[in-house]
């Protein structure tokens, strides 16, 4: 069966200060995505889709698009504000991008296979990418049971501010019972404490880092979801609709069930430009102990 890998890159990198989609912290020059498109392309996805803004296309696809060209089959997908359900507009003076549930609905006309849903600006590890892989192989595609990649808390949070992350309850059988979206989760020395409302954390707690196996069947769902969002909160400047809390509304609903794939492989992303320099040093690692090449499409 095929798949394919969607890759959710339109974000505006506020707290990074530019565009984290192309900035290189691989030994020769790689981004992170390279590297997960070089995990996705081993594991058998054999198309990769980017969900990119129109306003950085030409660069995107010169500096980023055109790496996987020749390995890979590669479309691209445009997030715009007024991508809506029938019936709805945009605010006048809406802004800031609908969110990762709303980037995920937008590829819903590029992608009519199983597909793994990422961020362009996280690392993943080779062991998830798979085993996302190996579950969607198995699915109908109309199937609703989706899997989603589980990451420790703990080693998921940056020492150079907040976080977001979807805090997951799960079952006994490792199935999500439910997730809440966190936005301000934060180390200090004495806890792991979320700013917003002064909810603490062991930091062991199962999180999403937006690690997603779904079908063609989740968009669907997701326009139904999205449209009871902007019914609701679509005059919010700065509302979102998270993919993690949607997929959590579709479990509450017994219109989806998730498998939680507990995660061995190492995580780490570049939330603020001060993560940069860890990123490059973890890499490095993975180059010398054997896991990965350099140059990485060598």
């Amino acid at each position: 069966m095929e798949t394919t890998l969607l890759v959710l890159a339109a974000g505006m990198g506020s707290r990074y200060g530019g565009l984290k989609q192309m900035d290189p912290v691989g030994p020769s020059g790689e981004t992170l995505l390279d590297y997960s498109v070089h995990d996705a392309v081993r594991a058998g996805f054999s198309r990769v889709v980017f969900v990119i803004r129109r306003d950085f296309e030409e660069e995107f696809r010169e500096k980023v698009g055109s790496r996987f060209e020749d390995r890979v089959d590669v479309g691209y997908v445009f997030q715009q504000l007024n991508d809506l359900p029938e019936g709805f507009s945009v605010p006048e003076e809406r802004v800031k991008p609908w969110g990762t549930g709303h980037a995920v609905w937008c590829a819903r006309s590029a992608v009519d296979s199983s597909f793994l849903a990422i961020n362009a600006d996280d690392f993943y590890g080779s062991g998830a990418i798979a085993g996302v892989g190996k579950f969607l192989a198995a699915r109908d595609l109309d199937s609703t049971k989706y899997c989603m990649a589980g990451y420790r808390l703990a080693s998921t949070l940056s020492p150079s501010g907040h976080v977001s992350r979807g805090v997951c309850e799960v079952s006994d059988q490792n199935a999500l019972v439910h997730i809440r979206e966190f936005t301000r989760i934060e180390s200090t020395p004495l806890e792991i404490v979320d700013q917003a409302d002064g909810e603490r954390f062991s930091g062991d707690e199962l999180v999403s880092m937006n690690c997603w196996g779904f079908t063609p069947a989740v968009f669907a769902g997701l326009e139904e979801l999205f449209s009871e969002f902007l019914t609701k909160r679509g005059t919010e400047e700065k509302s979102e609709f998270y993919i993690s809390e949607a997929i959590a509304n579709l479990i509450q609903a017994g219109k989806a069930g998730v498998s939680v794939l507990p995660v061995a492989s190492q995580w780490f992303g570049v939330t603020y430009r001060e993560d940069r320099p860890t990123v490059i040093k973890a890499l490095a690692g993975l180059v010398a102990s054997g896991e990965y090449r350099s140059p990485l499409w060598s």
